[in-house]
This record gives C-alpha cells, sequence and structure tokens, in this order.
C-alpha cells in the first residue's frame, strides 16, 4: 500500500528551522510500520532534509497566480503517476477540493496542527461539512481542535467516527534528576501572543530575588521587538530541536503561558517528557499536554511570579512535579505512531481476517421487514427467530425494519421512500455504532451508502441473508439473481437458503454460505407427534406476503400439483388453504390449523435445487409433522428416512402419505425425531453464530451439520 503525505506549502521539511509539522511527520515516521510505504511531498529550501523518503515540489511564482494552488496542481500530476492509496494531508484544509476533483479514488485523511476555525478551507460550516463528506478520517491534535470544528455543526456530525483526536508526540528520555539545575526556560516565539511579555517580566522579578536561579530562553521574533535584560537571563535565540532538548533535560521549571489558544503546545509536551515542573495557561489544548503540572488560574504577570516562586521556595513539590511528569508522559513518538498507524491499517482490513479485535458482545444493527405496519400477521417470520438468535448469543440487537421506514418515508419529494430510509440509516449508525450490519432482503438499502458506512466505521462488518428462490427454473431468477448481486462489492458474506454449490453466478470474492431456514423454540411449539390429528395433509399458499389474500396467478405448478396429488390419495384428508378461493392464513390461525395435521407437504416453488426451501419446512418439522420433501432437495445429506419423508415423484409420495396415515405409531415416531433434530441443529441460535463467526473468518472447532469445511 502506497501512502503520500502532503505537507503545507513552505513547511521546511528539515532539521534546519523545521516547523511543528514536518517535526511531528519525521519523528513518528521514524516508528511506523509503513514506513518503506510512504513518500513525504513537500517544498523545502534547505538542502539538508529529514531522512525520509522525500520528493521536494519545484514551483515557480507567477503573477495573479496562487502558489498553493500551483503547488497542489505539481502533485496531482506526481500523484497520478505514483497511484498512492490514501494520501495525507497536513494542516492545509484548503488542498482538499483541489485534490478530490482530480484524484477521486483515494483515500484522504486531513490532519489539524491548528485551529480549524481560523484555517482556509474550514472555517465556515459548509466548508467543514465538506471536509467530513470526502475524508475517511480527520485527525486532531487536541479534543479543544475538534470542538472547535464541531462548532455550530449538525448534531450528526459530533458522534461520527471519522473525526479522531491523536495528540503530538515527544520523546521520552532519560531523565537524571540529581542533575537538574536552577533553571527556568522558555521555548517559543517570542511575542505576547506566546506571553512572553508576562513571562519577561515575571522572570525577571524573580531573578531580582532569587539569586541562585537563571532563566534560558530559546526562540526569536523578528516582527514583535521584545528585549529582557538581566544578567542571569540568557536569550540564546533560534537553536535546533536537539539543543532544545538538551536544556529541558537540566530545566526545573518550564513556562508555557500562551494568551491565544493553543490548539495543541508541543513546548509544554516536551517539557513534561523531560522531566520539567511545567506551568501553563488554561489555554485552547495546552491542558491536554501535560498529566501533572501547574495550570495559572489567571494568565497575568503576578500570577506567573506566584506560580514560579511557590516551586522555587517548595523544592520537594517541585520534584514531585518533576517526576510525575516524567513516569505518566505516555505520548511517546511510538505510542502516537501506533494510533496513526491504526488509522491507515483500518483502510486495509477489509483484506484481513478480523480477529484480533473481535468483541463477544457484538452491536448488530438488523435491517429487514419486521413487518410492524401489518399488525403482527406476519411476526413469525425468519428476521424475527434470526433475531431471537443474535439476542441469545449476548449481542446487543437493534431491530431497523426498512419496509415500515419506506412506509412512513413516502413523499411527492421522496415517491419511494429510498431517500428518507438511507438517511434514517445513516444517523442510525452515527449513533448506534454498530459492529455488524445484517441485511435480510433489504433491496432499497443504497450499496454506496453501505460503501460510505464502511469508510466511516473502519471495523464495520456487513452480512446478507436471503430466503428466495435464485432457481434458474423457478420464479423471478433474474430479479432475485440481481437483489443477490447488487450489493456485492459492499458485503463482506453472503448467507442463503440454496447451497451455493448450485449457484453459477456468486461472486468468488465474496464469503458464500448455505444456511437452513432457523426453527425458533419460542415460535415453533406445537408437538403434533403427542397428539390425534384430525387431517392427514397440510399445505399452505402465500399468494403474497404483504396482500394477505388470494390474487390472481398466471400459473403456479404448485396447484396442479396439489390437484394431482389429492386425486391420487382418495382416502387422505387435506388441509389446504391459498387455492380454490380459500384464503391463506397467517399467524395465530396458521398455528391453529397446522396443529391438526399429521403430515406437512414442503413443497416449494420451481424445481427442485440444492438444499433450497421455503420457510414452511421450518413450520412444519419445527412443530411435530412429518415433513414431506422431494428428495431432489437432498435434505437427505442431513436427515434420514427417520426423521423426514423423502419422495421421488407424485407417485411415490401418495404411497408413503397413504401409509403413514395409517400408521399412528410409525407418524408419531418420524414427527418425534424429525422436530428433535430440527429443534437441535437448525435452531435460531446456531444459524445466528454462523452468520456471526463465518462473516467474521473465525476459524473455531464448532461443528455445524448443514456445513462441511
Amino acid at each position: 500500500m502506497k501512502i503520500s503525505i502532503l505537507l503545507p506549502l513552505k513547511e521546511n521539511f528539515s532539521p534546519s528551522y523545521p516547523g511543528a509539522v514536518s517535526l511531528f511527520i519525521n519523528d513518528t515516521l521514524k516508528s511506523s510500520e509503513f514506513k518503506k510505504e510512504i513518500t513525504v511531498f513537500g517544498y523545502t529550501n534547505y538542502k539538508k532534509r529529514f531522512n525520509q523518503r522525500y520528493c521536494n515540489i519545484e514551483i515557480r511564482k507567477k503573477l495573479f497566480s496562487s502558489q498553493n494552488k500551483e503547488y497542489v496542481k505539481k502533485f496531482i500530476e506526481i500523484e497520478k503517476k505514483n497511484n498512492s492509496q490514501i494520501v495525507e494531508l497536513h494542516n492545509r484544509p484548503i488542498y482538499l477540493k483541489y485534490l478530490v476533483d482530480n484524484l477521486k479514488e483515494k483515500d484522504y485523511i486531513l490532519y489539524f496542527h491548528n485551529d480549524p476555525l481560523t484555517m482556509s478551507g474550514s472555517k465556515s460550516i459548509k466548508e467543514r461539512s465538506f471536509l467530513l463528506d470526502n475524508c475517511y478520517r480527520i485527525v486532531f491534535n487536541s479534543n479543544w481542535s475538534k470542538k472547535r470544528f464541531l462548532q455550530n455543526m449538525k448534531s450528526d456530525a459530533i458522534n461520527s467516527e471519522k473525526l479522531i483526536v491523536i495528540n503530538q508526540s515527544a520523546s521520552k528520555n532519560n531523565i537524571n534528576f540529581k542533575k537538574k539545575d536552577k533553571i527556568i526556560t522558555f521555548v517559543g516565539k517570542l511575542n505576547r501572543a506566546k506571553g512572553y511579555d508576562l513571562f519577561g517580566n515575571a522572570v525577571t522579578k524573580i531573578l531580582r530575588k532569587y539569586k541562585d536561579w537563571v532563566a534560558y530562553v530559546v526562540g526569536d521574533e523578528p516582527r514583535d521587538k521584545l528585549d529582557f535584560k538581566h544578567e542571569r537571563l540568557k536569550n540564546f535565540g533560534f537553536k535546533e530541536h536537539k539543543d532544545v532538548i538538551k536544556i529541558y533535560k537540566k530545566t526545573s521549571i518550564a513556562v508555557v503561558c500562551s494568551r491565544w489558544d493553543e490548539p495543541f503546545g508541543r513546548t509544554s509536551l516536551e517539557a513534561s517528557a523531560n522531566g520539567c515542573a511545567v506551568i501553563i495557561s488554561n489555554r485552547g489544548g495546552l491542558p491536554e499536554t501535560i498529566t501533572n503540572g501547574r495550570i495559572l488560574k489567571n494568565l497575568t504577570i503576578n500570577e506567573i511570579y506566584k506560580n514560579i516562586e511557590f516551586l522555587i521556595n517548595k523544592p520537594l513539590i517541585r520534584k514531585k512535579y518533576q517526576k510525575l511528569s516524567y513516569k505518566n508522559f505516555y505520548l511517546s513518538h511510538e505510542y502516537v505512531s501506533k494510533q496513526i498507524d491504526k488509522i491507515r491499517n483500518n483502510l486495509i482490513k477489509i483484506n484481513k481476517p478480523f480477529l484480533s479485535n473481535f468483541q463477544t458482545n457484538l452491536r448488530i444493527l438488523h435491517i429487514t421487514n419486521f413487518n410492524e405496519r401489518h399488525n403482527g400477521r406476519l411476526f413469525f417470520n425468519t428476521g424475527r427467530r434470526l433475531n431471537n438468535g443474535f439476542i441469545r448469543l449476548g449481542h446487543s440487537v437493534l431491530e431497523f425494519s426498512d419496509r415500515d421506514i419506506i412506509s412512513r418515508g413516502k413523499s411527492i419529494k421522496d415517491f419511494y421512500g429510498s431517500d428518507t430510509l438511507n438517511d434514517k440509516l445513516v444517523k442510525t449508525c452515527y449513533h448506534f455504532k454498530p459492529d455488524l450490519i445484517v441485511l435480510g432482503h433489504a433491496d432499497m438499502i443504497s450499496k454506496d451508502i453501505l460503501y460510505n458506512l464502511k469508510k466511516d466505521y473502519s471495523n464495520l462488518k456487513i452480512a446478507q441473508w436471503f430466503l428466495d428462490p435464485l432457481n434458474k427454473n423457478g420464479p423471478d431468477f433474474q430479479k432475485n439473481k440481481k437483489r443477490i448481486l447488487d450489493k456485492s462489492d459492499v458485503i463482506d458474506s453472503n448467507f442463503l437458503t440454496t447451497s451455493p454449490d448450485a449457484l453459477t453466478f456468486l461472486s468468488k470474492k465474496r464469503l458464500n454460505y448455505f444456511i437452513p431456514n432457523p426453527s425458533d423454540q419460542s415460535m415453533e411449539t406445537l408437538n403434533n407427534f403427542k397428539k390425534d390429528c384430525s387431517n392427514d395433509v397440510f399445505f399452505a399458499l402465500s399468494h403474497g406476503v404483504h396482500r394477505g389474500q388470494l390474487k390472481n396467478r398466471s400459473s403456479d405448478d404448485r396447484e396442479k400439483f396439489i390437484r394431482s396429488l389429492i386425486n391420487k390419495c382418495k382416502n387422505i384428508r387435506f388441509d389446504i388453504f391459498g387455492m380454490d378461493n380459500i384464503q391463506p392464513i397467517w399467524a395465530d390461525q396458521y398455528f391453529k390449523n397446522i396443529s391438526n395435521s399429521k403430515m406437512g407437504l414442503n413443497l416449494s416453488r420451481g424445481t427442485p435445487i440444492k438444499y433450497y426451501s421455503s420457510d414452511r419446512i421450518t413450520q412444519i418439522i419445527g412443530n411435530g409433522l412429518v415433513t414431506l420433501i422431494d428428495e431432489k432437495t437432498r435434505y437427505g445429506d442431513f436427515f434420514d428416512d427417520s426423521e423426514m419423508v423423502f419422495y421421488k415423484n407424485i407417485e411415490d409420495l401418495s404411497e408413503k402419505i397413504e401409509k403413514i396415515s395409517e400408521n399412528e405409531k410409525l407418524r408419531k415416531s418420524i414427527g418425534q425425531k424429525g422436530k428433535a433434530k430440527y429443534m437441535k441443529y437448525f435452531n435460531s441460535t446456531l444459524v445466528a453464530d454462523f452468520i456471526i463467526n463465518k462473516t467474521y473468518e473465525i476459524n473455531n472447532k464448532k461443528k455445524y451439520l448443514w456445513h462441511k469445511p
């Protein structure tokens, strides 16, 4: 994976007068696992540069032309040949709008080192919304900077996982606290924004009173002439970074008293890392730079003087601050580098097994038709069964009923309700933060929305289950095939009630598995094998689940099959619904009728195909009826003749029906054994567990009756 880092224009990627951005990048790159894949792009005049893979972008000044635009234009030309996957921008949000127009397929990570509200490209809400829409991640160096970015933004943005805080880093050097000298140090621009005027006045008073203490000042500022004189105040001017660290190693007290809101504050961070007793102002992100130190209540000369004097007169407290600052410091280059690499790694995690971070308690967003608008008529469905399975496994499950949301969301502006549905999905994910999205026939969910969600939530997995027939010689084959393939680029796994072995159109790039129609202990509650039944064979056609009543069909081969079967079985009592002007039955009415039958015919539309069955098989076998099923479905791979009745053709079926109707002992035995096995091995908890384990590619030793590894 190639990664390109684009520096701000004129950011010196050199140990000679480097900027804070260059120091941060150089320090963290040393420990990065991607070091060999990263190229830093910049515009540096100094010949001496940091020892990293670097490309200098040469530009010339042009009248009436923006140097920033020319700089980015040159980078785009190089990047088209370089073809990196990730482009990391530092401190120049304005560059993004130039880049996305020309380099559309890149993943952009934007780093803020300053206040977002003061920078071109992120001042307005519109600009910040653009950044959120087009960046894979936006990284802030402090929580303060992140809060500034979110100022007046919509509430959805507040919970966005695109926004990450990664503090700057510093080296934690070996410190000999016995060699700490009586030195008070100020490092930074010598101007009023940094509070140097306040420090200068306070420290000269200290030096006049405490004769054994000295003050070191490191920095310059040609535009703001603040010149404090004292024989023990040593102004070193600008020094290279390594020399600043040497001074901090000897320093006892470090003062960072900025007036302006420091987004983070590298000087106080490095002072802490080198065991100084640190005094800071309560501005911006400065309080986030220290673990133990003194925060000024008021930013005045007198307050700074009092805090320095306190540490001078309390050597034990001063030593305590020094040692605690050093002991509790954790923002090392190595630590911060790992945080950055974690972001980069998440972009390629889709190609890796997701094992290391797997949780036993997942947040699952289950998107299917929970049929709220049908007043309980369609409660007993596969979506509910799987939902129960996920919950029994200990996961948090949020039901997202897509068809109900569409029904409520239709309007003149949103005729099909799909915009409402997908907008609600995005907002739900922002709040719920699912680990796994499970789709069940959720055709109106946009694959583009799912793609964006996977980019927003790098650990997110998406699974899809599908129950409808996928037989070339069955109903709606082309339509159902299209439904399966529609989201194939963004889902991690497919779970089908048809054997994938029998299907040639499935993508080899995705995980495809067979699952049985799951039974559920809370729904399959009848035990017909324990009782006498007035009817022999039960069969029901649905005529459209949502319609719920008879409708005109051009043809249905099952009706012909049933009529022919009835004619062959003269002495058999059939209980048939959904044909010959007898309305389909649902919910409680369905269970009341099925409870009076000895056998149930598991007959699906189209020619039999390996392992396919509608969910009626669960309702038949799960309630203790003898299940009559075509042997070409290959369910004989899982059950034997003592548990299911397999038939070759209609003649064979009619003979077996008559045999079982005359033998109550045999009927009850098959019904009991069939239910016991199906409920044990094909239950919703096991099927839900299978979906999770296969989606996350967990290679455990658990065996499933329907799956051969």
